[in-house]
């Protein structure tokens, strides 16, 4: 199954497949999202370990080798790779937004020097390349980034990252809702269980982006 009939929701079961994508490389960036060092700790808990083993096994098997290639093909094109991350500027986090407050999974609390809050080291950034620092879900909507695109003249974003439900669903959004055309990669993508990251992608596929997997990109865009 393509692209143009993959992750197909129950709005758009009947629809027509989508022309092809056309993408310049000097108007396309890959965003990459939280893919953050706290993310891929072990829960000390062997209960909560094991309920998090796939997704673990996810991204050290899939996400994140799947990534860095994408992020070199990139690179190498001499395409822009931009990251963003979640942290709050202050200590005690009162900068955080109200989302990131909230008790439960979701409150972590991440000042931007932390060594929790880095990017992991398979996927950290390049010399030169641009991190935007989020105290919201959406990597739009927390920080420059927007000013930031359109700088550059990047109409595509390419987006990698975690989680497929929270973050990078809130910036693909984001993004959209700005007229951006987004594309989501899905081998480069994770959220807790593959079934909330099947879901989530049926959800924004075709309204709000286009859902394609690393090789299906490649192909299109010639890396």
């Amino acid at each position: 199954m393509s692209w143009k009939t993959a992750y197909r929701s129950f709005y758009y079961a009947q629809a027509p497949e989508p022309e092809d994508l056309v993408l310049d490389p000097a108007a396309t960036a890959l965003l990459c999202i939280d893919v953050q060092n706290v993310y891929l700790e072990i829960p000390a808990d062997p209960a909560e370990a094991a309920r998090w083993f796939p997704f673990h096994r996810r991204m050290h098997e899939i996400v994140i080798p799947t990534t860095r290639a994408l992020q070199d093909a990139f690179r190498d094109k001499g395409m822009d790779v931009i990251h963003a991350r979640i942290a709050c500027l202050l200590e005690d986090g009162r900068d955080r937004s109200l989302s990131q407050k909230k008790p439960g999974w979701n409150a972590l609390l991440l000042p931007k020097d932390n060594a929790a809050s880095q990017l992991v080291p398979e996927l950290a950034p390049r010399p030169g390349e641009i991190v935007v620092t989020k105290t919201t879900d959406s990597a739009l909507t927390g920080t420059n980034l927007r000013l930031v695109l359109a700088n550059l003249g990047i109409r595509h974003v390419v987006l990698t990252g975690i989680f497929t439900d929270q973050c990078v669903s809130s910036t693909v959004r984001s993004l959209a809702d700005e007229s951006f055309d987004v594309i989501v990669v899905e081998d480069c993508c994770a959220a807790g269980t593959d079934e909330l990251h099947r879901r989530e992608l049926e959800i924004i596929n075709m309204i709000y982006c286009q859902v394609l997997s690393s090789m299906e990109l490649r192909a299109i865009l010639g890396l």
